[in-house]
């Protein structure tokens, strides 16, 4: 038995969830969380990002000192970023399905942040409605 723990963009939970129903997943969690990943270098990147992300700020609404300074902190790694946790429990022969399934649908081209995915061994599992144990406890 594994769990496997994906760590996707916010904008990314309906297709995930769509693609783990669609590749046959029995069940899992989704949890809103906060954290961040590594710190992009790339200058041209951050710039590129800098600008697409002030200009989508509305000037009428937000004091344009503040925007720029949720924007900078936003890139610069001093603020955390809103994500989405799925948990899956799976048969050691169904995670490589389930991780292309989460891989397909939150890569993207933006060179940052598309998410991490984390297999780990899971010791036991109990399912509480019956007392089932082991592999036949998560499907």
């Amino acid at each position: 038995m594994k769990e496997i723990m994906a760590v996707i963009r916010m904008n990314k939970t309906n297709a995930t969830k769509k693609a783990l129903i669609d590749a046959g997943i029995a069940g899992f969690t989704a949890t809103k969380v906060m954290g961040r990943g590594k710190p992009v270098e790339d200058p041209s990147i951050i710039q590129e990002r800098k600008e697409e992300l002030l200009a989508l700020a509305c000037s009428e609404v937000i004091d344009g000192t503040e925007t720029l300074k949720q924007v900078t902190s936003f890139l610069d790694g001093s603020r955390l970023f809103p994500r989405r946790l799925f948990t899956v429990l799976a048969h050691d022969e169904d995670v490589p399905r389930i991780v292309d399934a989460i891989i397909k649908v939150n890569k993207t081209e933006n060179q940052v942040g598309d998410g991490k995915i984390f297999v780990m061994p899971i010791a036991d599992a109990v399912r509480v409605r019956t007392g089932e144990t082991g592999e036949a406890a998560i499907w």
